[in-house]
């Protein structure tokens, strides 16, 4: 009986994790910072450090968007834009892959605002 609860345990880990880079997409990072803040007490080891780095990856593309807004004067900001969003796609979808998997992943490039 024990064995079950385990794994519907780690299996939440991984949903949860799966839905905080997911949710980075959709809502930046507000998803990230909301599920860190409620689970970051908690003893879910795997969860919170999903949490930690979507949140750390996407406050680090929050600082590439305003520097891009400010290159969009001389218009390589819009490309370079455009490059930040796919880059936020791309690993947002290998994170939650690896996410599923059981992995921690570490984001490339990343700021550590929040540190574990």
């Amino acid at each position: 009986m024990e064995n079950i609860t385990t794994t519907t345990a780690a299996q939440e880990d991984k949903t949860l994790a799966i839905l905080v880079h997911i949710g980075g997409l959709f809502f930046s990072w507000i998803a990230p910072l909301v599920l860190y803040l409620v689970k970051k007490d908690s003893k879910e080891e795997f969860t919170i450090y999903h949490a930690r780095e979507a949140l750390n990856f996407q406050l680090t593309l929050l600082v590439v968007y305003f520097a891009c807004f400010i290159l969009s004067f001389i218009l390589i900001g819009l490309f370079l834009l455009w490059i930040a969003m796919l880059a936020n796609l791309i690993l947002s979808i290998v994170a939650a892959v690896k996410a599923s998997n059981g992995v921690d992943y570490r984001y490339p490039m990343t700021i550590r605002f929040i540190k574990g």
